[in-house]
């Protein structure tokens, strides 16, 4: 393209306000609003200590990612971070299992964006509607990063708002300060108890629960194009513990309060029953609205984080260079829009194949989070160990380590294992395990290829980062 350059130049538009809404909104998506149902239906009341437990868990792997972050911001963020750790082999996976999770992510959240439109939109078919959604957001994306973030912010401040507020609603039912309401628990020990299918359901339920609240490592990917990275990683991890407690926490607890948790079904979303039982009116609508914001605000993220993966690669020679040119407007225009043909294809492959491939790729993308947070843990302890011992340099650190470093990843690997014998969740393991085998074998592919060649890929791999480093220590100094 003619108004791109080869070595790419990312733009630093990003403000802490987009930074903010961007961790604070990032992983309220349609898991939130939908899958909760399954969760509750599934543990019970005691979905609550579950929700608790997960929020736990990504809040300390966030830490250990802010911890790098906050010393070493990069647009590759955890992919570079696992490079420096563990080699190139390392850096390679994690950026392309990162790249497969939210390619697959863009594709279901442009289908599921239809299903929600035909609620409003009668005779057009879904997958034109989908096409539409997806052309719209590559068009935000590729304007400029400015425009991501401005429309994130307002994505993600609706869809706070719209939590903040079934909160306060239904926290006023609840104490009986609603009309018609009253103060009753009993939901919550009623019909089985209060963890009715036992105890080890709640540590079940931290494998559907983590894929829901996944997303604000993004924050991290994002910060690089902004002033103050450092300052905008620090308060988005910080963020994670509030955005926990009170979205995921405190509406699971109203939820199974309200209303008898075995009246959920699986596919009902929780939030739609709770308003009708307060009797507001047009519940539905209103509801589908917030929900269809939700999928949008993904599909965005999703296309912005893929295209930085590709980005970095690029410049690494992990894909074509021409992954790494950017726009005049600092925009890696052929990295947004290889993502979004990956899109349209999944979107054909969800038409064709509703109940057999796109299927497949949905649950093998189920363990992927987990095999990228995996990488993120083992890279903050190696380099911690490696750069920073005492932690004394650090400008915010993990707390306890190494102790709580090792915890959690023995936690993580834990959960992956569970999968195993957990039959809802042994296919997604089992494919995502054939995927991350695949990257791997196109790693060794390619290093074979490099050394046939006599091609020196750590020189290659170095003189990339002192590229990106210099880049972005210009684009900042720059703005100063």
């Amino acid at each position: 393209m003619s108004n791109s350059q080869p070595r790419g130049k990312l733009d630093t538009p990003l403000k802490q306000k987009h930074l903010s809404m961007i961790a604070l909104g990032g992983t309220m998506g349609a898991g939130l609003f939908i899958g909760s149902g399954a969760i509750i239906s599934e543990v019970g009341p005691a979905a609550i200590v579950t929700y608790a437990l997960t929020g736990l868990l990504i809040l300390l792997v966030m830490r250990m990612l802010g911890e790098m972050a906050v010393a070493n911001p990069r647009t590759g963020s955890f992919t570079d971070y696992a490079r420096d750790a563990m080699g190139n082999w390392a850096g390679f996976a994690t950026a392309w299992i990162y790249w497969y999770y939210q390619m697959i992510v863009v594709g279901f959240e442009a289908v599921v964006g239809a299903e929600l439109l035909q609620r409003w939109i009668h005779g057009v078919p879904a997958w034109v509607i989908s096409v539409v959604l997806l052309l719209a957001l590559t068009l935000v994306n590729l304007i400029s990063v400015g425009n991501f973030g401005r429309f994130e912010y307002w994505f993600a401040g609706i869809k706070i708002a719209a939590v903040a507020l079934f909160v306060l609603a239904a926290g006023l039912f609840v104490v009986g300060l609603w009309p018609s309401a009253r103060i009753d628990f009993s939901n919550l020990t009623e019909h089985g108890g209060f963890a009715p299918h036992g105890i080890l359901s709640l540590f079940a339920g931290v494998v559907v629960v983590i894929f829901s609240m996944v997303g604000a490592e993004v924050v991290t990917v994002a910060a690089a194009e902004s002033k103050e990275p450092g300052l905008a990683i620090k308060r988005a991890v910080n963020a994670v513990i509030f955005r926990v407690l009170f979205f995921f926490v405190a509406s699971c607890f109203l939820i199974v309060t309200i209303i008898p948790w075995n009246s959920i079904a699986e596919e009902q979303s929780p939030f739609l029953l709770v308003l009708q039982t307060m009797n507001i009116p047009y519940v539905a609508d209103i509801l589908n609205a917030v929900i269809l914001i939700a999928v949008l605000s993904c599909l965005n993220i999703g296309l912005y984080s893929t295209s930085r993966m590709l980005f970095t690669l690029g410049a690494r020679g992990d894909c074509p260079k021409w992954m790494a040119s950017t726009s005049k407007r600092g925009v890696p225009v052929w990295g947004v829009l290889s993502c979004t043909v990956i899109g349209y294809a999944c979107i054909a492959v969800g038409y064709f194949f509703p109940d057999t491939v796109f299927l497949f790729l949905i649950n093998a993308s189920g363990a992927m989070i987990l095999f990228v947070y995996l990488m993120i843990c083992i890279s903050q302890i190696v380099l911690r160990r490696r750069n920073h011992a005492d932690g004394s340099q650090l400008p915010f650190k993990m707390w306890f380590f190494p102790y709580l470093s090792i915890a959690i990843t023995a936690v993580i690997v834990a959960i992956l294992v569970s999968m195993l014998f957990d039959p809802t969740s042994r296919a997604s393991l089992l494919q995502g395990l054939v995927v991350v085998a695949i990257i791997l074998v196109a790693f060794a592919g390619k290093a074979a290829y490099q050394r046939s060649h006599h091609f020196d890929s750590n020189a290659t791999a170095k003189a990339a980062e002192v590229a990106l480093v210099n880049t972005y220590d210009r684009d900042r100094a720059s703005l100063q």
